[in-house]
């Protein structure tokens, strides 16, 4: 039986949480599918996963940031392919599907709530259903069986310190 996961908040660490899962999960040779939303760059992970069997990972989105206050068609269009990945997968029997950023291309209005709360009230009983981004609304945290919140207490971002290589991506 799976179970819905989700990993919000402001702080630090929910995408590095899901794929520790998935990590964990390639030891027991678990299939899993990750649908990266608004990620099109070059990470650590993205390396990584590579060079593993039982993984399939999709980026959708941009190289550039997404405008909250103004989203592009682009942005939209990205996001819905995302989505359409996720739908594909999610009747299917994969062990574990992680959609991550996917509640922020929600926050971001790129996607739908409903769009994720179909999802999971459509997923594959026996898949477990990780989902990572800030901005999760109540009625989000409600139907998911587990939920953890990352909160930042401090962060090095605040010196001025930027995103560096092999620790931020």
């Amino acid at each position: 039986m799976g179970f819905t996961q989700l990993y919000t908040g402001n702080g630090k660490g929910k995408t590095t949480a899901a794929l520790g899962l998935a990590l964990r999960a390639t030891g027991w040779n678990k299939r899993i599918v990750i649908v990266q939303f608004m990620k099109k760059w070059d990470y650590g992970e993205v390396r990584a996963i590579k060079k593993l069997n039982n993984i399939e990972l999709y980026q959708t989105g941009t190289e550039n940031f997404v405008d909250i206050e103004n989203p592009s068609e682009i942005d939209i269009q990205e996001a819905q392919k995302g989505l359409d990945i996720a739908r594909k997968y999610i009747k299917r029997e994969t062990d574990i599907l992680i959609l991550d950023e996917i509640v922020v291309a929600a926050y971001f209005k790129l996607i739908k709530y409903e769009d994720i709360y179909n999802l999971i009230d459509n997923r594959n009983p026996t898949t477990e259903l990780i989902l990572t981004g800030r901005g999760a609304t109540k009625e989000l945290i409600e139907r998911c069986d587990l939920v953890t919140e990352m909160k930042e207490i401090k962060h090095y971002y605040e010196k001025g310190i930027d995103a560096r290589k092999g620790i931020e991506f």
